[in-house]
């Protein structure tokens, strides 16, 4: 008799454990989990800067040559990135590969893209310099663009401050953008990718990180900062 009970108990324990066990993997998670001052307050330890501690940099400098990545950097061009994959590879990034979805980006489809606010300011304070502006991408290059009227457009460049887009093309295990900064003798480039930054810094120009925004259709998004280089605050739009 006495086992019989032990045993009832013992079955009784293990019954209520395993209850206490499902009873805490089944509770759903809190709706408001809350957060503190300090939370709020934490900012990565990385090298913020403004546009107009950029500008203040450069004064007593003379004109230069400044570069500038296109897609996250100074547009916002996810939408046409977006349209060429569902029209061309809906489940891959095959599209990337594509001369007919280059064609389209690259004559027409920026009309969709959207200037970003941090670059209508930094092209206006280098053109105030008197700077020589370049566009150095990573697209593919086409037999026509109408990207570089597009961006003079947006952004307002004067013809003697603006040069014609340079499309540098995509190379696996090449930093293709490296090249032409050092042809075009280019002192600071703005870019959103690490490569636009390793680029800068391989060239002997000071490379300045612009974030890419959340909602970018380039991911994973990169980690600002990583490099040591400077980063422009409030630069995701």
């Amino acid at each position: 008799m006495r086992k019989i009970t032990l045993a009832l108990s013992a079955a009784c324990l293990l019954f209520s454990l395993n209850s206490a066990v499902v009873a805490r993997a089944s509770a759903p998670t809190p709706l408001y989990t809350g957060t503190t001052a300090a939370m709020l307050a934490e900012q990565a330890p990385i090298h913020w800067v403004s546009v107009a501690q950029i500008e203040n940099s450069l004064m007593g400098r003379a004109p230069m040559a400044v570069g500038f990545d296109i897609d996250d950097t100074v547009l916002f061009s996810s939408p046409g990135f977006w349209r060429g994959k569902k029209m061309y590879s809906p489940d891959s990034e095959a599209y990337l590969k594509n001369p007919e979805f280059w064609e389209k980006m690259n004559n027409g489809w920026d009309e969709y893209s959207i200037p970003k606010e941090v670059a209508r300011a930094l092209i206006a304070m280098h053109v105030k310099r008197g700077d020589s502006i370049y566009f150095v991408t990573g697209r593919s290059q086409t037999k026509t663009e109408t990207v570089s009227r597009t961006l003079q457009d947006d952004f307002q460049i004067p013809a003697a401050n603006m040069n014609p887009v340079i499309f540098a093309g995509d190379k696996e295990g090449q930093n293709t953008k490296i090249q032409w900064l050092e042809k075009k003798n280019i002192k600071v480039f703005y870019g959103d990718s690490d490569n636009d930054i390793t680029a800068a810094q391989d060239a002997g120009a000071r490379g300045i990180r612009v974030l890419r925004a959340s909602n970018s259709t380039y991911r994973p998004l990169p980690m600002a900062g990583k490099f040591g280089e400077e980063v422009i605050v409030n630069s995701e739009y």
